[in-house]
């Protein structure tokens, strides 16, 4: 599939800037809820994914619709946050990469409700401001992969990080398969794909205190063993649906005759 996609930028994993610098927008993602900003992203990012990416969902009523509750999707492109939360009527908190938060952009995020995360670098502070916000009964969105696939294939493995704050909260883990993101890069080109986003069952793990790194992995690995279930499947069924109309349309143009046969 990469051969498909238009390239991406190279990542940015170190973070020259002090962890003070972003103690703001971890504070403020503790004591606030997202405001007005949140919505009009929504109602903007939604627009586009209806008519340009023929978004559609699956399973949405696995979501609980109250209650603290972790989404755990694949990741493909920067639209996977939005294709997340827009059939949602919850408001999802989302973890950044802290090169996000720099000029007006960084406004932007901690109005909408997005905290920084420090790649390179131990960051305890975002798992603090997610153990905060899902002790208020929030909805954290949590990459299973860490970053975006630059493949356009489901990474071989998990991060632990999902794994440490599904038992450190205890709270339900909804694993959510997208598939077709990988191509909207390709925008430029005039080529939007259609997109479906699924949502498992949620998943349940007990609360352990201080849980040890390979605990932390099994954990993630058996979200993401879910997430890849899921996604494989989705795969599968609209491979054969498209197989399943290009036939009929071929016998359509053949006449009648051909479809009694």
């Amino acid at each position: 599939m990469s051969a498909e996609l238009s390239p991406m930028k190279e990542q940015v994993y170190a973070e020259r800037r002090p962890k003070e610098y972003f103690d703001r927008f971890h504070e403020h993602a503790r004591t606030h809820e997202p405001s007005f900003v949140y919505e009009i992203v929504r109602l903007v990012t939604s627009l586009y994914a209806f008519a340009f990416l023929r978004a559609r969902a699956v399973a949405a009523d696995n979501v609980p619709e109250s209650g603290a509750m972790i989404l755990a999707p694949n990741h493909f492109s920067f639209m996977d946050h939005f294709l997340l939360g827009c059939f949602l009527r919850r408001k999802v908190r989302f973890m950044g990469k802290s090169q996000l938060f720099k000029g007006p952009p960084a406004w932007v995020y901690m109005q909408g409700g997005v905290f920084p995360v420090r790649r390179g670098a131990r960051d305890d502070d975002t798992f603090i401001t997610a153990e905060t916000i899902l002790g208020r009964g929030g909805t954290i969105a949590m990459y299973c992969e860490g970053g975006r696939s630059r493949t356009g294939e489901l990474q071989e493995r998990a991060r632990r990080g999902i794994g440490r704050l599904a038992l450190e909260t205890g709270v339900p883990v909804v694993p959510v398969a997208i598939v077709g993101s990988a191509k909207i890069r390709n925008w430029k080109r005039l080529r939007f794909p259609a997109v479906t986003v699924e949502y498992g069952p949620p998943l349940h793990f007990d609360a352990e205190q201080r849980p040890g790194r390979e605990r932390q992995q099994e954990t993630a690995d058996a979200i993401f063993a879910e997430i890849r279930a899921m996604y494989e499947r989705r795969v599968r069924a609209g491979h054969a649906t498209w197989r399943v109309r290009r036939r009929e349309a071929r016998e359509l143009r053949r006449g009648p005759s051909s479809l009694d046969e």
